[in-house]
């Protein structure tokens, strides 16, 4: 029989290939718009992701009543999100960019930039605590990465262009540090606020800001496009892709971590070599199966142990797992000696007979066998319980 936490395991491998299968999806649908049609529009394709996004989670928030309703949010947090949407917007951007100037291989490898950074900014900002185990799973699934890149290499994959790869491998290290910020907000909205608004403000602001940027930088190749029924089911099957790795991703983030989410994202790009062998006649290499089973098992190992939030009494220190603190709480005696309570109370002379005095009640207790009981007075021993935030 399976344990609780065994499922839980299996569940999030299973949702975040599910993820890494979805990025496929919008990986092949660009690959058919660009080789076969020759359409290459990467804001105007993410702008029909935003949109769609707009339409469901916005308008969720318009007839939301509350703190959650879309005036509320905008009132007190506006701007907050129209940054946060900025740097979502411009780090789908810059990626797509830097094929332009650089090759798969260095992107592929640079890419994974995205993983130390979001380490770093959830240890300042989530205050997330990671174990020896994290670290080591992360060195793991950065080998497979390697291990693909190399297969690429020696099946003759290294696409891309050379022009400027200076700049092209600038961009990829931009996108990486932007998606790292976005996905340390999304894991702050979505496990503090709600993912409806998250989504929905992500929506909102996206399509602006896409919006304007399309008609700057894209209106001539949207207008080039020689439209036809194939060309549009291939924009609308990448922003359904997209538009629903925007929906699921926080669902999986908020079980996990950003970190634990993008480390599962590495097997994307396997999923669309795979693809690649039967769609656009890739070459195989050994070397794509070994990539893959590297990276599971350095996913699963970080899984396997969950990150702890830092202590609130110091901040820079990490939670220990030890007795008194989480679900294993430690009894806790306190002596009287250091905390006492002193009472008046004011007598009739009835009453005064009748009380028994502190001397009188120690002589009695000390004749009983098995209580604790000392002149400085009685011990009071409880238990602690600390409350997960």
């Amino acid at each position: 029989m399976i344990s609780v936490s065994t499922r839980q395991l299996l569940r999030t491998v299973a949702m975040g290939q599910g993820l890494a299968a979805v990025i496929c999806g919008t990986a092949i649908t660009s690959q058919y718009l660009a080789t076969d049609f020759h359409v290459n529009t990467p804001m105007f394709q993410s702008f029909l992701a935003y949109a769609l996004l707009c339409l469901t989670y916005t308008t969720m928030l318009v007839f939301k009543r509350g703190d959650g309703n879309i005036l509320q949010i905008l009132r007190n947090k506006w701007w907050k999100y129209l940054l946060l949407s900025l740097v979502d917007v411009e780090a789908n951007y810059t990626v797509v960019k830097a094929y332009q100037y650089t090759t798969l291989t260095s992107i592929q490898l640079l890419d994974c930039f995205v993983i130390p950074v979001l380490m770093i900014l959830s240890w300042f900002f989530l205050k997330t605590r990671y174990r020896p185990l994290h670290y080591v799973s992360v060195c793991v699934c950065l080998l497979g990465v390697g291990a693909m890149v190399g297969a690429d290499l020696l099946a003759g994959r290294d696409q891309g262009s050379t022009s400027n790869i200076l700049l092209g491998d600038g961009l990829v290290l931009v996108s990486a540090t932007l998606y790292a910020v976005s996905n340390v907000c999304q894991e702050y909205t979505v496990k503090n606020l709600s993912r409806e608004e998250f989504l929905g403000m992500v929506g909102l602001f996206g399509t602006l800001i896409s919006g304007i940027q399309l008609g700057i930088v894209e209106y001539k190749d949207v207008a080039s496009v020689q439209w036809s029924w194939k060309i549009g089911l291939l924009f609308a099957a990448y922003a359904l892709c997209l538009y629903t790795l925007y929906s699921c991703m926080p669902i999986v983030v908020k079980m996990t971590s950003a970190t634990s989410v993008n480390l599962s994202l590495l097997t994307a790009d396997l999923f669309g070599l795979f693809c690649g062998l039967f769609l656009f006649q890739y070459t195989f290499s050994g070397l794509y199966m070994v990539s893959l089973v590297v990276i599971l098992v350095g996913f699963i190992s970080f899984n396997v142990m969950p990150t702890t939030p830092a202590d609130p009494a110091d901040p820079a220190s990490p939670v220990a797992w030890e007795e008194g603190s989480y679900d294993n709480p430690a009894p806790v005696c306190e002596d009287s000696t250091m905390k006492q309570e002193v009472g008046v109370k004011i007598t009739s002379d009835d009453e005064e007979d009748k009380e028994t005095t502190a001397e009188e009640e120690e002589e009695r207790f000390q004749g009983l066998p098995g209580l604790p009981w000392t002149t400085g007075g009685r011990g009071e021993c409880f238990v602690r319980h600390s409350t997960k935030m």
